[in-house]
């Protein structure tokens, strides 16, 4: 059975059409086939979402780690965490920049007329400002680590709230981004 035989069958989601009469056929499918461009656009999306749940937990487990007792265990956490959330970011970036520039979802003019995608933006940037110092920190805490050197965790409370105040701005990031896939904050373009 085709995706188009399957979706006449069933009938409109959320409709009270009778699901005998024939459904409009969705852009992302041609003569009951899904187009390829269909599945990149599915799955940078998918790709981008992953990445901000991944994220999120990360960065707040971070946060979480850094605001216990530094032992050895504990040290391993924050530098778990922190991983992740680096890894989070890059493929976050990476899908981010692939759906804005690759035109895959709409025309790049939109994303820059759109008041919530500008303030998604400035809540990223905001968030890439507040990790240089954490990031510059953890790298050095790292290496001394591996040296078998003492490090000075006396700042690391500090880390602590920065790592919760970008889950905060994470969450935020999200109320933009669902407001202006709602179409919200467009001027045009």
């Amino acid at each position: 059975m085709t995706t188009m035989a399957l979706l006449t069958l069933l009938g409109p989601a959320g409709s009270r059409e009778p699901a005998n009469e024939p459904t409009r056929q969705p852009s992302n499918v041609r003569d009951g086939t899904v187009t390829i461009a269909a599945v990149v656009r599915w799955l940078l999306a998918a790709v981008h979402l992953l990445a901000l749940g991944i994220g999120l937990g990360a960065i707040w487990a971070r946060a979480r780690a850094l605001s216990a007792t530094l032992d050895a265990a504990a040290l391993r956490r924050v530098f778990y965490a922190d991983s992740v959330w680096g890894i989070a970011a890059l493929l976050w970036v990476a899908s981010g920049l692939a759906r804005l520039l690759g035109g895959t979802e709409k025309r790049t003019a939109y994303y820059f007329h759109n008041d919530f995608f500008l303030a998604k933006m400035a809540l990223f940037v905001a968030v890439l400002a507040l990790e240089i110092w954490p990031m510059i920190t953890l790298i050095r805490w790292r290496i001394q680590t591996a040296r078998g050197t003492a490090i000075s965790t006396d700042r690391a409370g500090a880390m602590a709230r920065i790592s919760a105040l970008q889950a905060a701005l994470v969450v935020a990031m999200v109320f933009a981004a669902t407001a202006m896939a709602r179409g919200y904050g467009s001027h045009g373009g």
